[in-house]
């Protein structure tokens, strides 16, 4: 499929910045596929731990990013898709703060990157997509219709994140958070590829202080425009 032919808009920002929401609200509303490439790399950081490969063993990783076994399984009542990996549901699995530490660190080798990059174009198909990451905009779709960053204060991510972590049991400190959520950022905005920026032509939207209503209306508009 011809990605140029298809309605497409990205959402790009850091981690805890709402892309995760709003693009899954955006995608129901306009009846359109949904991406969370985040999934990919958390998925493959995960797949690395089944096979025993070091999240720093480039050359096995590209490997296993280019053939391991992934699908998507879509929720008919507007809830989140489960992520299937080797015939295993592992949508649980792949957001505890370990594999996303791993997942930050998997997306900065470049050979990971360029094996993961046509799986994310293949996404691309009728009627549109929304397409929610760090690098949408600016490397996997840059002709998308409409890009959108979002951002946030790093405290706030690291409360959501927090709140996030302690509804699905994981016991953690919103002190060690606010550190990883730093780390990370300085991670995705200085690998050698693809850095976490926000395209030229993206509306940027601070949601520290805004209801995810509101930071939805800001992105409807957005595209109708």
């Amino acid at each position: 499929m011809n990605s140029k032919a298809v309605k497409i808009v990205t959402i790009d920002g850091p981690s805890g910045a709402g892309k995760g929401t709003i693009s899954q609200m955006l995608a129901s509303k306009l009846g359109y596929h949904y991406l969370d490439s985040g999934a990919l790399y958390r998925v493959l950081a995960l797949a690395a731990r089944h096979h025993k490969v070091e999240w720093d063993n480039e050359e096995e990783l590209a490997v296993l990013a280019a053939h391991m076994d992934i699908s998507f399984s879509m929720n008919a009542n507007g809830a989140p898709p489960e992520v299937i990996l080797e015939g295993e549901v592992v949508t649980d699995r792949i957001r505890s703060e370990e594999i996303g530490v791993g997942a930050s660190i998997v997306a900065a080798i470049p050979e990971v990157r360029a094996a993961l990059l046509e799986r994310q174009r293949a996404f691309a198909a009728p009627p549109g997509l929304v397409a929610d990451g760090r690098d949408m905009g600016t490397v996997v779709f840059p002709a998308a219709d409409t890009k959108i960053f979002l951002t946030a204060s790093v405290e706030e991510r690291a409360k959501r994140r927090y709140n996030q972590l302690i509804d699905i049991g994981e016991s953690v400190s919103l002190p060690g958070l606010v550190d990883t959520v730093r780390e990370r950022d300085e991670r995705d905005m200085n690998r050698e590829v693809a850095p976490l920026v926000p395209a030229e032509d993206a509306l940027l939207v601070d949601t520290s202080n805004k209801s995810v209503q509101d930071v939805l209306e800001m992105v409807i508009k957005a595209v109708k425009q």
